[in-house]
């Protein structure tokens, strides 16, 4: 765990994947809480520059991902500003000994919590609320030429998704390959 500023940085099992979570401060009228702070994250080592924000409204069961950009691969800053989702992301770095596996963390709107996932992640969502917006910010812009992706449930993967019933798809999320069926790593 390090700290700085006003936030708490907390490694997950997979190196360079962290939890971050906001100091709120709150009264009777609600509460302020600073999100992002570029000196905070360079200081314990989190050197990104952001240059696209982005966010989606879904309802329960949607499950986005998992998601990744092939040539111009993606650090995400996400976060959930209503509702709940379990936020995940799986390691496609080439020579990596945590290849192929995966973290997880519900993100909620209450807690105010934060994933920052680096370049050469496969990344998804599944909501958990009744409805749940979702805020990232980007390192590289979004090239939909260049979008791949891996099929949700890949058993060799074995994300152990929440239980919220009936898991709702694009169509297009529904025909990802497997993880060995793209063959896709990031060196």
């Amino acid at each position: 765990m390090k700290t700085a500023g006003n936030f708490t940085f907390r490694e997950t099992a997979i190196p360079d994947v962290w939890i971050i979570e906001p100091k709120k401060y709150g009264d009777e009228r609600g509460y302020f809480s600073e999100t992002y702070r570029e000196s905070d994250f360079q200081a314990v080592g989190l050197n990104y520059r952001f240059v696209q924000d982005n966010q989606s409204r879904s309802k329960k069961g949607v499950l986005r991902g998992l998601h990744f950009q092939k040539t111009h691969p993606q650090a995400k800053l996400v976060r959930c500003i209503e509702g709940e989702v379990f936020d995940v992301a799986v390691d496609l770095r080439e020579n990596s000994p945590t290849f192929g596996k995966w973290v997880g963390v519900v993100l909620s709107a209450e807690r105010g919590n934060q994933f920052m996932i680096p370049r050469g992640f496969a990344h998804g969502f599944l909501v958990l609320s009744e409805y749940a917006t979702f805020c990232y910010k980007c390192d590289e812009i979004y090239h939909p030429e260049d979008e791949g992706g891996i099929i949700w449930n890949d058993p060799e993967i074995g994300i152990e998704w929440r239980d919220v019933g009936e898991i709702v798809l694009s169509e297009k999320d529904k025909r990802h390959p497997t993880l060995r069926e793209t063959g896709v790593v990031f060196g």
